[in-house]
């Protein structure tokens, strides 16, 4: 049977010591200077400021939360901050699933560095292997589904090595049903996969960001 094609960007499954994951997350505010729309599952770095005094977004106070934005496809280094799990109410649009480009909203973050997430490959050369587990690779941010408010980032399977600066660390296969290694060829039938983050500005020992 034929993987699903279903890229849903980064699911939050449990931690590194087993634990379930509790769904715990950081309130940040995706300012409106960020020019790129932004959905659960998509991966966000820090901007690099806190919010300024006076900053109000659908009646929050956001003075002093940190600011993300949507990390690029590729994306390395230390700056990464953890990943969206969702979006505070939008009192005028109910129905916007999404953080839409140019807009203040804020989003709830998963920033806890022992995550394990269930991510697709994208299979567009070679398919990610067994032998590939436990080094690093990276991701494609993806355009985001508007309907869902899903993001649609993918692994990029053609990238696995062994360099530091990856920001993903593969764990394995994702035990979900029907899924197995791609044997089909590149361009088809697409894996998921487990990774937890190898670079964040959560991690110890890192620069100041």
């Amino acid at each position: 049977m034929a993987n699903q094609v279903a890229p849903r960007g980064f699911t939050p499954k449990r931690h590194m010591n087993g634990s379930p994951f509790n769904g715990q997350s950081q309130l940040m505010l995706i300012p409106s200077s960020d020019g790129t729309a932004c959905f659960v599952g998509d991966v966000v770095i820090l901007q690099g400021a806190a919010a300024a005094a006076g900053v109000v977004v659908n009646g929050v106070p956001c003075e002093g939360l940190q600011q993300v934005i949507k990390a690029s496809t590729g994306a390395t280094g230390q700056n990464i901050a953890g990943v969206v799990m969702g979006f505070l109410p939008d009192p005028t649009n109910l129905a916007l699933r999404y953080r839409a480009a140019s807009t203040n909203r804020l989003a709830l973050v998963c920033t806890d560095m022992s995550v394990i997430y269930q991510v697709q490959e994208d299979a567009v050369t070679t398919p990610i292997a067994a032998a590939s587990v436990g080094l690093n690779m990276t991701f494609n941010v993806g355009a985001g589904n508007t309907g869902s408010g899903q993001s649609t980032a993918t692994l990029v399977s053609s990238v696995v090595t062994n360099l530091a600066t990856a920001p993903l660390k593969l764990i394995g296969l994702a035990k979900v049903t029907g899924n197995a290694f791609n044997t089909a060829g590149a361009g088809t039938d697409p894996g998921t996969f487990e990774v937890v983050f190898n670079t964040g500005v959560y991690m110890p020992n890192v620069v100041g960001v």
